[in-house]
């Protein structure tokens, strides 16, 4: 029966694509390039809404405006916006979906079964994979040369961080306590910056929480956690104001850095080492 009714469903949202002809007041973009691109995903959204141009982009995720965890808050202002659901999207006649490789699962199925398959993006574990998927991205929309301008002003940064003189040991302490497991984008940053990620011996070699004991026993130099938003409390954040990081944070030990630059690879990863690095210089006698 679930079968059935999913195979109506991509029955009738091919239909519906066939039957959205472009309109004769829709000017095409150049030969081989999208000219309407929609993201289901923020980290999509951040290197569609950079590297395309605006008048290609015909929606991204709500959560690029929100400048809590977008880099593009400003990019995305006046762009419309969807709840990456398979009948919004085909109403948008895209003729480039660009997804996440977590999100929006059950879209980007149906997607597939009606011959609309996403271009999807993977979850870069180095440098090197978010430069190549920066320079997927910007082929995919047509603009390679802005996805190399890209990767050069983020490797230029890089070029310009200078790490402590000592290599701290750190901490990251993300909402509910999640840290930054070894062999992550997260901990090649960390690595960068000169600077030793303690998940591992505290047992954590995979994504998960620490407990509070851990975290209190670690003994890192510098403990990292989100900047806090004036104005938007989150229970997933009361856990960092817990009177054992409010003792680590009085002996300075805390660094609070934007959720945003956390959030998604892209270029804005540089400026999260070279603000870990400052840290750790402030840090380090």
């Amino acid at each position: 029966m679930r079968a059935s009714r999913r195979l109506g469903a991509a029955a009738g949202l091919a239909a519906a694509f066939a039957a959205f002809p472009v309109s004769a007041g829709e000017k095409p973009a150049a030969p081989g390039w999208p000219s309407r691109v929609v993201s289901l995903n923020l980290c999509a959204d951040e290197l569609v809404l950079r590297l395309a141009d605006r008048a290609q982009v015909a929606a991204v995720t709500a959560f690029a405006r929100d400048s809590r965890g977008s880099t593009v808050a400003a990019e995305a202002a006046g762009v419309p916006v969807t709840r990456g659901l398979a009948e919004e999207i085909v109403a948008l006649k895209p003729d480039l979906v660009v997804a996440g490789a977590f999100t929006t699962r059950t879209t980007v199925g149906l997607l597939k079964r009606i011959g609309v398959p996403p271009l999807e993006l993977g979850v870069p574990a180095d440098f090197d994979g978010v430069r190549a998927q920066i320079r997927q991205v910007a082929a995919a929309v047509g603009h390679p040369e802005r996805g190399e301008a890209m990767v050069a002003e983020l490797d230029a940064t890089l070029a310009h961080v200078v790490p402590a003189a000592r290599s701290l040991r750190v901490l990251v302490l993300r909402p509910n306590a999640f840290t930054v497991s070894p062999g992550t984008l997260g901990d090649a940053i960390i690595r960068a910056a000169g600077l030793v990620n303690v998940a591992a011996a505290i047992g954590r070699d995979r994504t998960g929480s620490v407990p509070l004991e851990a975290a209190a026993l670690a003994d890192a130099d510098l403990v990292v956690v989100d900047a806090s938003e004036t104005g938007t409390p989150s229970l997933a954040d009361a856990l960092l104001h817990h009177p054992i990081l409010e003792r680590l944070r009085g002996q300075g030990r805390m660094v609070a850095i934007p959720n945003r630059l956390w959030t998604c690879p892209g270029p804005q990863i540089a400026e999260l080492v070279a603000r870990l690095a400052a840290a750790a210089r402030e840090r380090a006698p």
